[in-house]
């Protein structure tokens, strides 16, 4: 790549050291939204797309929140990104300048708005945080001071340009982080627990699924072609029933996959979730014909206990994760949040960031290289 192109790419390595301090922290206070485990090292130019940090990027009641809190935090969460998009999208320099969804924004913006979104509710919890007896101490905004500036002194000056990690945005981020796990926790504290067996039963079941298709544009012809295709799987669901569902499927060359299901499952069509309430466990069914497939199941399990006992805890997360949100919502209602569209314009994601660790004796350690 040559000097002086705007976009470059950044060289985030693993450092060990920081990383096992971050993650010790992290567990010992349950900051499960810190990040500070990645490193950044490289040679680049620009700093931080030229914005005014101090600059109000929107105002919470009566606080600013500048605009360089909001761009660490964008450019910091870029980079998380940045492998995986790179890899799935493969959209090279123009990865943050593409609307790759079609809802008429770019990445970068999605991102930015989504931070914006983020500070609002973490704010807002904020305000509340006395009625949950959710406090942060004293020690615990001395080891984010720790933690930040350790961050600080393992990167270098041009990385950390780049991403505006000042001492300030980078203590605010993890004071926030805290605020939100400590609050989301209080507020999810007295959901109900319990969950039974019925409410919760989960069956597994085994099945083939036979499209419905004909490669035909001729009406006579397409109807004999289905008229073939259901009267091949009828004759493969009648073999199944004398012999095995797998066996016989490799003859045919079908496929037999594995699900799950509750009672008002809606994964699958209503007609199969319907004949697996009254299959009995082991038996293979007649073809259950669909739209769009036919379909032959095999009842495993009328309820499996591990799938059971997973469905319970989904069922647990759902309910924390309702209460929580209706809660949140229900007091910003009453906040005033304004955004300076025109200051948070300004962000610009001008260099892109490559995640690398190297093996050693002692696990992953800083190792700094540029893409040409």
């Amino acid at each position: 790549m040559p000097e002086g192109v705007a976009t470059r790419y950044i060289r985030l390595t693993l450092h060990t050291a920081m990383r096992k301090k971050v993650i010790k922290y992290m567990k010992a206070k349950r900051l499960t939204a810190l990040l500070l485990s990645a490193v950044m090292a490289a040679s680049l130019t620009g700093g931080c797309g030229g914005i005014n940090k101090g600059a109000s990027a929107a105002h919470f009641e009566d606080t600013d929140v500048e605009l360089g809190l909001v761009n660490f935090i964008a450019r910091y969460q870029q980079a998380s990104y940045d492998d995986i998009y790179k890899m799935y999208f493969n959209k090279g320099d123009d990865l943050w300048t593409a609307d790759l969804y079609g809802n008429g924004s770019t990445m970068k913006d999605d991102l930015v708005n989504g931070v914006m979104d983020s500070l609002k509710n973490i704010y807002t919890l904020e305000r509340h945080m006395e009625e949950y007896q959710v406090t942060v101490s004293e020690q615990e905004l001395a080891d984010i001071k720790a933690a930040a500036e350790q961050f600080l002194a393992d990167n270098s000056k041009k990385a950390i340009d780049a991403m505006g990690a000042d001492q300030e945005y980078v203590e605010e981020y993890l004071r926030l982080s805290t605020i939100a796990a400590k609050m989301r926790k209080a507020m999810i504290a007295d959901v109900d627990k319990e969950v039974s067996d019925e409410e919760a039963k989960t069956g597994t079941f085994s099945y083939v699924r036979v499209e419905k298709a004909s490669e035909s544009d001729d009406a006579d012809s397409v109807s004999a072609d289905m008229d073939a295709l259901k009267e091949k799987v009828d004759q493969f669901a009648a073999e199944a029933k004398a012999g095995t569902l797998e066996d016989v499927a490799e003859d045919y060359e079908y496929t037999v996959s594995t699900a799950s299901f509750t009672a008002d499952d809606d994964t699958f069509d209503e007609a199969v979730i319907t004949a697996l309430r009254s299959a009995k466990e082991g038996a293979v069914s007649d073809v259950i014909d669909t739209d769009t497939y036919y379909y032959v199941v095999r009842l495993d399990k009328e309820m499996d206990r591990e799938a059971t006992d997973a469905t319970k805890k989904s069922i647990v997360t759902e309910r924390e994760t309702t209460l929580y949100d209706e809660t949140l919502e229900g007091w910003k209602e009453d906040i005033a949040w304004t955004v300076d569209e025109k200051a948070v314009g300004t962000i610009t994601f001008d260099n892109l960031f490559t995640t690398t660790a190297e093996s050693s004796q002692s696990g992953s350690e800083t190792a700094t290289t540029e893409e040409e």
